[in-house]
């Protein structure tokens, strides 16, 4: 492995840890292409990852032990109940133990580009514009240049090109529903007492569930986190068959009406008011899609993160899953004496992992959104017995990493 030249396609979490993991393997040569040329540590949404997925990744050296983060020790089941008014925050259904530690992915990012080698070509505005991907190697056409490379990784996320240069005919599939997210500071949460640091909170209701908890600011302060599932009103959703993002600010009007529906009659006060206290500048929307490819390497080119795998946001385990992929790759890149015998151990260990958490997001997207059992008449024991059946054979979190 000594001595390559790699091209990672995109700079996010999966390719800045793409090159860190590159560099320990030996190459010598890394680029990093880029599209986005904005100040990408600015992006402040939460990221959650289980204590036991937390302590393997930061034994590989993934996630760092100085990179901020808020606890969470149990998760609070809530349903609206109005013969039950005295709570704001509604009738608590259950609650359960929830050993997660909170990012805010910006602060992950950050700290994965700085220890990536200095001698990384990290070309951020650039565009690819199509590659190729040979058995020998992977051609690299950005405009007006063409590069090669001993291998070509795709961390691109779910609207991946290298992806649909491997596999044209696999895209993401629209699951019917969107996740409205918001992110602002503590200071602006009215009663944050109600909502105490080291707890998250899930509120559910018919159709869909917010899902709430802390992330740390950059200023050792906190931010509040949530993100609603539900289904759209008919028609509101046309185009997102194609994979499609709403930035934040971009949501029209009559998305912004459907999520204040929901505040105003399937939320408890206290959650409805945390919610509106986004403002439309913090606001942002994601169409929730999943796939998985059918292998993660094809001659010389692998996919990692979104660009192998996307597993609805339920799981829990979206970040975890793409630094697992790159631990893997490290080891396999390391223990391997070709390329070809390495990106097949890769392959061989990811790919099963990723169409395991595509069913189980698809498991969960059925009993939390498209599919809610009536929630008003469950209790703990209700709750503890549908949360395993919904989770099945494991996996909420990430599934744990085999090296």
């Amino acid at each position: 492995m000594q001595g390559g030249r790699i091209a990672v396609v995109g700079g996010s979490i999966a390719g800045c840890a793409a090159a860190l993991a590159l560099g320990r393997a030996g190459a010598e040569e890394i680029t990093v292409y880029e599209r986005a040329s904005g100040r990408m540590a600015e992006r402040g949404v939460g990221v959650a990852v289980h204590n036991d997925r937390y302590a393997e990744l930061e034994a590989a050296g993934y996630i760092d032990a100085s990179v901020p983060w808020a606890r969470i020790v149990h998760n609070r089941f809530y349903v609206r109940d109005d013969t039950a008014a005295h709570d704001p925050r509604g009738r608590e259904v259950a609650v359960m133990p929830f050993p997660f530690r909170t990012y805010n992915w910006g602060s992950l990012w950050q700290d994965l580009r700085r220890r990536a080698p200095a001698t990384v070509d990290f070309r951020t505005g650039t565009a690819i514009e199509t590659v190729e991907v040979t058995p020998e190697g992977a051609a690299v056409h950005t405009a007006g240049r063409t590069e090669h490379h001993d291998v070509l990784i795709g961390a691109d996320g779910y609207r991946s090109t290298v992806r649909a240069a491997l596999y044209a005919d696999i895209r993401p599939e629209y699951a019917g529903y969107l996740a409205w997210r918001g992110a602002y500071p503590v200071s602006r949460l009215p009663d944050a007492d109600l909502f105490p640091e080291d707890e998250g909170a899930y509120v559910l209701f018919e159709g869909g569930h917010l899902v709430v908890y802390r992330i740390p600011d950059e200023t050792g302060g906190h931010r509040v986190n949530w993100v609603l599932y539900a289904t759209p009103p008919p028609g509101l959703d046309q185009g997102m068959h194609t994979p499609t993002s709403v930035p934040p600010g971009t949501a029209g009007d009559a998305l912004r009406d459907r999520l204040a529906h929901i505040c105003a009659e399937s939320l408890p006060p206290f959650w409805a008011g945390l919610v509106q206290e986004t403002t439309p500048a913090e606001l942002l929307l994601q169409p929730i899609y999943d796939f998985t490819a059918p292998h993660y390497a094809v001659d010389r080119a692998l996919l990692v993160g979104d660009a192998a795998t996307v597993a609805r946001p339920h799981t829990g385990a979206g970040a975890v899953k793409a630094l697992q992929d790159i631990t893997l790759l490290e080891t396999s890149l390391t223990s391997a004496t070709t390329w070809s015998e390495g990106l097949a151990a890769y392959d061989a260990g990811r790919a099963p992992v990723g169409q395991a958490m595509v069913g189980l997001g698809r498991r969960l997207g059925q009993a939390l959104v498209t599919g809610t059992p009536n929630w008003r008449t469950f209790d703990q024991t209700a709750l503890e017995t549908w949360w395993k059946e919904a989770t099945g054979a494991g996996g909420f979190g990430g599934r744990q990493l085999k090296r």
